[in-house]
């Protein structure tokens, strides 16, 4: 059983930002869990030789259920469970198929949702925090072709909200984190994503095209997994946290959102076109 050090569970912990988090609280002297449906050779050693790894398929209710199970045998409860699994969907809303919508669900929302239900008993035992890994474009009015994120991070934060407001009589906090471009493996397969949506694409393989050629110019400004780890850190050693953390948004996107909908939408068009 582990004693005397905060436990805390890292959902998506093989991703750029769960990684660093993992690798954060680590230093900062928690005892780590990290859980992913699969991890590269050396993972452990990498961040910390204290960490625990386990695999949780958050899709599947057997797979997070006996992680629960083995999870429970080995702590007293929950300090925080963070979730950074995220999966990126590029492409139109009228060419995508209905699958990838599912899958973009499942993973982003249905899996965060499935994880705090099963686990609720281990987070209410330490009167936990739970981390939602939400995104900018959850914020904002939906870019084209890339509303399947779009769909599930502002689920995500109504989700979130309602989730808040009902842990609250339980005395936990619910916590969200609202990154804009952040160097990871998902936000360099964007170009790639675009790519194969143009390959696929009947109607817009111009405004696709269009839309690739930015996206080096983003990744190249983008910020390292680290700077969102350290906020993370924040909110859950915070003694009053807020109830949302905006980090390094994208000025276009930023500026995009504060004008009308029909100016927003004539610059796209202009710019896509």
């Amino acid at each position: 059983m582990i004693a005397n050090k905060k436990v805390a569970l890292v959902i998506g912990a093989q991703g750029g930002i769960g990684k660093a988090t993992a690798a954060l609280l680590c230093e900062r002297g928690w005892y780590v869990i990290a859980a992913d449906v699969q991890f590269e050779e050396g993972y452990a050693p990498s961040i910390n030789e204290t960490v625990e790894q386990i695999q949780i398929d958050i899709t599947n209710d057997s797979s997070a259920k006996a992680a629960f199970d083995r999870i429970s045998q080995r702590t007293g409860g929950l300090d925080a469970v963070i979730h950074a699994a995220g999966i990126l969907q590029i492409g139109s809303m009228v060419e995508l198929p209905i699958d990838k919508l599912q899958q973009a669900l499942d993973i982003n929302l249905l899996g965060v949702y499935r994880i705090n239900q099963i686990f609720l008993p281990l987070i209410l035992k330490r009167r936990g925090r739970i981390i939602h890994l939400s995104s900018e474009v959850g914020t904002q009015t939906a870019a084209p072709f890339n509303g399947m994120y779009s769909i599930t991070k502002h689920a995500l934060e109504a989700y979130s909200d309602a989730l808040r407001r009902e842990l609250m009589f339980l005395g936990i906090e619910v916590i969200k984190i609202q990154p804009g471009p952040i160097k990871t493996s998902m936000t360099k397969s964007g170009e790639d994503l675009f790519a194969e949506a143009e390959r696929n694409s009947v109607h817009f393989k111009k405004q696709l095209n269009k839309g690739r050629s930015y996206l080096p110019s983003v990744y190249r400004d983008a910020h390292e997994p680290m700077v969102v780890a350290e906020i993370v850190l924040k909110a859950l050693e915070s003694k009053s946290p807020r109830i949302a953390y905006r980090v390094v948004q994208d000025t276009t996107r930023r500026l995009l959102d504060l004008l009308p909908d029909k100016w927003s939408d004539k610059l796209i068009k202009y710019f896509l076109s």
